[in-house]
């Protein structure tokens, strides 16, 4: 008679084992992880320099994004100043694993370099793309076509609130495609 709580016992625990390895995958797996990591890259334009990070375009596309029924976190790896040298530094650190999608900023790194003696670092460049092509990760570039004066700040160089979501807009179909459906 003794074996039969015992097995009752057991059979307990190995019933509270499974559940907690099926939630457990569930958290791992499920829907929340399953979908694509977007990360825009770049320097101050993609970080937002002169707005709120609600303002600046990665955050503005993640909710148009969601309107749309993706499930998708567009990660800001934006830094002011940044070079297309220290954007190559920072390359596997701020694209991590699983990232399907790179909105490339095309213009800051280059300019900042210049402004820094450093010449126009296209090789550096060059060396970003190749790097994120060899990931098998898709690559979808950000510059200023269809920006205005009137989308950018006072200092003539940074996008507005309204250039941000410009420019997120103008992104929306590019990236819908990139990442299927």
């Amino acid at each position: 008679m003794n074996s039969i709580p015992r097995r009752r016992g057991a059979n307990r625990i190995m019933v509270a084992l499974v559940l907690a390895a099926g939630l457990l995958f569930a958290n791992l797996c499920g829907p929340e992880r399953a979908h694509a990591q977007v990360v825009a890259l770049g320097a101050s334009n993609v970080a937002g320099r002169g707005v709120s990070s609600s303002e600046a375009f990665p955050a503005q596309l993640e909710r148009m994004l969601a309107a749309k029924g993706y499930n998708v976190h567009v990660a800001n790896a934006g830094v002011n100043g940044n070079t297309n040298a220290e954007m190559l530094a920072r390359l596997d650190q701020a694209v991590p694993a699983g990232t399907k999608v790179v909105l490339l900023g095309t213009l800051g790194g280059s300019y900042n370099a210049r402004r820094l003696g450093q010449g126009d670092q296209k090789a550096d460049f060059a060396s970003i793309l190749a790097r994120l092509r060899s990931r098998g990760i898709k690559i979808i570039p950000v510059g200023a076509a269809g920006v205005t004066r009137n989308h950018l700040q006072a200092d003539g160089v940074h996008l507005t609130a309204e250039g941000h979501a410009l420019l997120a807009a103008r992104l929306l179909p590019s990236v819908m495609q990139a990442l299927g459906r």
